[in-house]
């Protein structure tokens, strides 16, 4: 197996305030400035996949910068949290205050109402991340905060709960390295 260096990088920012997951809100990209130094930053062989929501792509897009695109990618879409997209935190916990709880206390296979767990997301992710292997040696991924966290989780084996509290910044950088004697964590939330 040869190594390939997967560069996460976290959408634009969308501002919203509740949980967002498949809700397809666009990215604000005003700040030009953080784009073309994360454009620079970012290998420039490397070609660019996304999740296949707008965030993501219009992301990807800002940051291509004359790299070849892959097509978009619905298995890096983030976390679907179902009955709870577009609802605030305050709101679902009124609601099922159990099953807020242990959704984020022991993540794993509890799941939102009609939405996914950790483990299906971890799955989806991780079997994405798997066809990308030995494509180039860079690869670059626009996607979430939660789909970074899962292969975040996978390159450092940290627990769950631990991972959760890992700060992935909207334009930032997580650098996960994939190699013959497994997985490590070159960069996480580099904001160049």
């Amino acid at each position: 197996m040869t190594e390939t260096r997967y560069w996460w990088v976290r959408h634009g920012p969308t501002h919203a305030k509740t949980m967002i997951g498949w809700t397809d809100l666009p990215a604000d990209l005003g700040d030009r400035a953080a784009l073309d130094r994360l454009a620079a930053h970012l290998p420039s062989g490397a070609p660019v996949v996304s999740s296949d929501l707008s965030r993501a792509v219009q992301t990807a897009d800002a940051i291509a910068d004359g790299r070849r695109r892959l097509p978009h990618d619905p298995d890096l879409r983030e976390l679907h949290f179902g009955a709870w997209e577009n609802r605030s935190f305050a709101e679902i916990d009124a609601e099922t205050p159990e099953l807020i709880r242990a959704f984020w206390e022991t993540p794993g296979p509890v799941r939102a109402p009609g939405g996914e767990g950790w483990h299906d997301l971890s799955a989806r992710v991780g079997a994405a991340v798997d066809r990308l292997a030995g494509m180039a040696p860079d690869v670059i991924v626009v996607a979430h905060f939660g789909a970074i966290l899962t292969q975040l989780e996978r390159a450092t084996g940290a627990p769950t709960t631990e991972v959760f509290g890992q700060k992935i910044d909207n334009l930032s950088v997580t650098c996960l390295v994939r190699g013959p004697d497994g997985w490590r964590a070159a960069a996480v939330n580099h904001l160049p």
